[in-house]
Order: C-alpha cells, then sequence, then structure tokens
C-alpha cells in the first residue's frame, strides 16, 4: 500500500481504504477527546516499512465522528470512520464490522481509550509472521506485562475473576491464552470468519478464541495504561453482558445446552415452592396451590432460558408465541408425568422412587427436545409458503 495523508471518510461495510500489511481496528464510543492522542501514538509508533491503515468503528452519540475526521488530516497513512446507526452487539460487534471491511492481511484489534500502548502494533504482526502464529494477544499476565492501568481493587478483583471463569470454563479452548480479557490483539485475516462471530458487550477476544479458535497462538506482554482522557465504560450492566455471553459460549454444543436446561429447571423447584407455601399459607386449596405455584416456576425457567440458552434463537418467534409454546410443554410434562409414573410402577412393577426418578429423567430429555424443536428453531419455509398461498 503506498503511502499518502488522507482525511477520514464515512465508509459502507464493505469498503476501506486502499489495503495495507496491517489495518488497525479501533471501536469506539464517546471517545472524542482520546482520538487526537491515539492517531498521534500510532503515526509515532508505525515505522514507514509497515503499510498501515486506521479504521475506526463509531457508535458514538457524541461529535467523535467529526474529531476523526478532522485529526486524520495529520495522519500519514489512511484514515477511515464506519459510524453505525444501530450498534448491535455492543463494541464487540463494532469489531465484527471492522474485521469484515478490513482488506490487510493482518488486523489489530485495541481500544480507542489510548490505555492500549500503539508502540506494540509492529511487534504483534512481527511475533505473528515469525512464529506463523494466527492469533498473537498482548498479554497483561505474561511476564514483563502488567494491569496496572486499572483503577482501583475493585477492577483488578472483577478482572482477575473473569479471567479466571473463563479460563476454567474453555480450558481447551483458551490454551495458550494467559489473557483472554485482553482487548488488544492481532489477528490473520485468513484465520477468521466474520459471520460465525456473535459477540455481545466488548470482550471480543474470548469470541473469537472460543468460536473460531485459531491453531497457532502467541502473545507478547503488554502494560495496561492509565486511560488518556473521559471515563471507562465498564458497568454493572455490561458485566451482565458478559456473563450473559459466558453462557451463550459455553451452553453452544447441545449436551452443554441440555446440561444447562437441567440446571435451570432445578433451581425452578425454589419459585415453586415459595408460591406452593405463600398459597396454602393464604387457604388456598392444596391441588389449586400446586397448580398455580407450578406456573411461577415455568416462567422462572423461561425467563434464564431465554437469557442464558437460546438467547440468538429468539427472533424466530414472537415473545409470547414462545412463551405459551414452553409453558405448554412444561405443564404437559407435569400432567404426563403421574400417568407414567402409575404405568411404571403397575405395568412393569417398578418401587415408587425408582418409577419417579425415570419418569423425571424420560419427560425432561422430552420436554428439551420440545423446547428446541417446538420454542426456539426456525419455522419451516414450506409451511410459511403453504400458509401464504
Amino acid at each position: 500500500m503506498s503511502e499518502y495523508t488522507a482525511p477520514a471518510q464515512d465508509l459502507d461495510a464493505a469498503e476501506v481504504a486502499e489495503p495495507g500489511a496491517v489495518t488497525v481496528v479501533v471501536p469506539t464510543f464517546n471517545e472524542s477527546a482520546n482520538i487526537r492522542q491515539l492517531l498521534r501514538q500510532i503515526t509515532e509508533s508505525v515505522p514507514a516499512r509497515l503499510p498501515c491503515e486506521v479504521l475506526f468503528v463509531d457508535d458514538s452519540t457524541d461529535d467523535t465522528p467529526e474529531v476523526i475526521r478532522a485529526a486524520a488530516q495529520d495522519c500519514p497513512f489512511p484514515v477511515a470512520v464506519l459510524h453505525r446507526a444501530e450498534p448491535a452487539g455492543g463494541l464487540g460487534g463494532a469489531v465484527v464490522e471492522g474485521i469484515k471491511a478490513a482488506t490487510s492481511e493482518w488486523i489489530v484489534v485495541m481500544d480507542g481509550d489510548c490505555q492500549h500502548p500503539p508502540s506494540l502494533i509492529p511487534e504483534l504482526v512481527a511475533t505473528g509472521e515469525r512464529t506463523n502464529a494466527a492469533l498473537v494477544v498482548a498479554s497483561r499476565y505474561v511476564e514483563g506485562g502488567s494491569r496496572a492501568g486499572l483503577a482501583g481493587g475493585y477492577r483488578v478483583a472483577v478482572s482477575r475473576g473473569a479471567t479466571w471463569l473463563t479460563k476454567a470454563l474453555f480450558p481447551r479452548r483458551l490454551h495458550g491464552i494467559s489473557d483472554p480479557m485482553s482487548g488488544f490483539f492481532a489477528v490473520r485475516r485468513g484465520a477468521v470468519t466474520p459471520e460465525t462471530l456473535k459477540p455481545l458487550g466488548y470482550k471480543i477476544l474470548l469470541e473469537l478464541a472460543v468460536r473460531t479458535r485459531p491453531r497457532q497462538v502467541a502473545e507478547v506482554p503488554f502494560v495496561f495504561r492509565d486511560r488518556f482522557a473521559g471515563e471507562s465504560k465498564s458497568s454493572t450492566r455490561e458485566g451482565l453482558r458478559f456473563l450473559r455471553h459466558l453462557a451463550g459460549l459455553r451452553t453452544a454444543s447441545p449436551a452443554a445446552r441440555m446440561a444447562g436446561f437441567g440446571l435451570i429447571g432445578a433451581s425452578g423447584f425454589v419459585p415453586n415452592l415459595a408460591g406452593l407455601w405463600a398459597l396454602t399459607a393464604l387457604g388456598v386449596h392444596y391441588v389449586l396451590a400446586e397448580i398455580l405455584a407450578n406456573q411461577l416456576g415455568v416462567a422462572w425457567n423461561f425467563l434464564l432460558i431465554e437469557q442464558l440458552l437460546f438467547r440468538d434463537r429468539r427472533a424466530h418467534r414472537r415473545w409470547w408465541d414462545r412463551l405459551g409454546r414452553f409453558g405448554l410443554l412444561a405443564n404437559a410434562d407435569l400432567v404426563l408425568r403421574i400417568p407414567l409414573i402409575a404405568l411404571l410402577v403397575g405395568r412393569f412393577g417398578m418401587g415408587a422412587l425408582p418409577a419417579t426418578a425415570l419418569a423425571l429423567v424420560m419427560t425432561f430429555v422430552v420436554r428439551f427436545a420440545g423446547t428446541e424443536a417446538l420454542v426456539y428453531l426456525p419455522r419451516r419455509r414450506g409451511s410459511r409458503a403453504r400458509r401464504a398461498a
């Protein structure tokens, strides 16, 4: 890519400035106070022998796009800005859009708040070339790295806890990655298929490593610096999104989804029993109380599986359709279980306890399969066409 100074330009997702050896993708949300400092540091850090372009994928509600365009006038490399009107997937979704738009062999992802040192961009790419790695992670947790820029003991504890949790849940996928929470890394364009990524929040490295794990990974140490200007975007809301994202990744396989379905079902006994106690205390007949209390458990289970197991399949049907189907399946389980226990005891001579246990297992499998097939799988196109005709 030939070097030239060019103003930032607005892009469609399929366009980017002329190809370079490295595209630096920077997701931004209201980072106008950091843009000039970041571009100055990139200018000072990236040598002329490494062709470079910078692509900002912006979800801001402030004047960040205008600041980027003005600051780009002083840059010796192409700078582009892709502003998203609908910030789907958060900052992780912005990175995915940047990967789709990039045309360079190497893509370096970094934050826009100057906590990631641009001086490491050449080293990330050079390490990838030298080791033939497809993914090079800038890590705070290898020798020479530091998390010094994390403000306060609370954020340090949260960061370490999140790192421990993700590595415990994905020991094979994250093998060789000491800092899966890092937002600073380089990846070969051919090693990632953006269409397979389903980010939720800003932990895009975790998403990339788990869904499209590159076979060869390398790491370089880096010192996490203080934010140059503005305030951190970390919040309780982002923490909850991270936990939902983690649950979605962990339950991506059918076996893991079934295990999660069982755990959620077991947790439903808590609101069920609490409701039963409250209703009977109010004098409601125990049969009616059991029926009403069961609906509390159904509602509890539905809310959890919506958020933790089938979040990416909710678009196939409206919420009331999903709730109605799930409720019918859950109550049918209750109705079918009693005759099944009677059959196992009367016809096959089983004891009441083993018959109940076997009935629970059988109806659980049926309920899980029914939930996947009848509540969260897309409708068949053929049936839609017949209805339309």
